[in-house]
């Protein structure tokens, strides 16, 4: 999976994130960050989106969205999206429906997440959890 951020193409295979400057340059990657998250790679990611100093991706067939330093690899935080469905629109979407789409509109500062067989698309701001 390619994405783009400014003069940045990332290449992202699983756990592996070439980066090449300038972009559709013949050069050897300048950078190589392996995704890491308490000391293990990260596998599994999907539907990446660059936005500042961070990647966002989700972690294919969990809900979770990692926030992930686009310098270092490692990840800075997890966002938990399993509240964005009822139970009952969960439960229509079978096995199958599962968190599969993240976009970042900066004309808004937000990002729009939606899953496959999800009855809607979710406009949504991550924000720090705040601990009681």
């Amino acid at each position: 999976m390619t994405v783009k951020d400014g003069d940045y193409a990332l290449t992202v295979s699983t756990s592996l994130c070439q980066m090449a400057v300038p972009l559709f340059s013949s050069e050897t990657p300048k950078l190589l960050l392996f995704f890491m998250q308490n000391g293990e790679p990260i596998s599994k990611l999907n539907e990446l989106e660059c936005v500042g100093d961070s990647i966002y991706a989700n972690v294919w067939m969990t809900n979770n969205i990692l926030r992930i330093n686009k310098h270092t690899g490692k990840v800075t935080g997890v966002i938990d999206a399993s509240g964005l469905l009822t139970p009952e629109e969960r439960a229509q979407t079978g096995s199958d429906g599962v968190l599969n789409g993240i976009a970042y509109d900066p004309d808004r500062d937000v990002f729009l997440v939606t899953g496959k067989l999800w009855p809607k698309l979710f406009e949504v701001k991550f924000v720090p959890k705040i601990d009681n």
